[in-house]
């Protein structure tokens, strides 16, 4: 394996406007510290955060000498969930501590035959789909809804 030619050891939320490639990866994959990656072009960077990081979809990673490497969230194979009283089915989900993608008229979860099973208890109609994936932060900040450290 070759050396990575890009290294990246910060992390903003948005652009600058000096973007020279971009990275998909899903939204496991935009949790990391520390990680050779590969951006879309072929190129690979290390990345070397100074604390494990959730990274947004459109924030940047930002190189040595400033330019910017974008961050989209890949498509992944998630459940759309719909349903009569979709605030309800919200709520159950949320109990159960599950990254959620909130949308008017939909919920986006990674697939889960569990969850999945008792949302068809309580009448949410769910279906397997391909697409990225940003789910709410944590309702004390930016990122990952597990955890209290932030």
């Amino acid at each position: 394996m070759t050396l990575p030619s890009l290294t990246s050891r910060v992390y903003r939320d948005h652009s600058h406007g000096s973007e020279i490639a971009r990275v998909s990866l899903d939204y496991e994959g935009r949790f990391l510290r520390r990680k050779v990656l590969v951006t879309d072009d072929g190129q690979a960077l290390l990345v070397d955060l100074t604390q494990t990081t959730s990274l947004d979809h459109d924030g940047v990673l930002v190189l040595e000498d400033g330019r910017e490497i974008r961050v989209v969230a890949a498509p992944e194979d998630l459940l759309e969930v719909t349903g009569d009283d979709l605030v309800r089915i919200a709520w159950h989900v949320g109990n159960r501590h599950t990254p959620c993608q909130i949308e008017p008229d939909r919920l986006l979860i990674q697939r889960d035959h569990v969850i999945r099973d008792m949302l068809g208890k309580i009448g949410a109609t769910t279906r397997e789909v391909m697409e990225p994936f940003t789910p709410e932060g944590g309702a004390y900040g930016h990122g990952r809804t597990h955890g209290h450290a932030r």
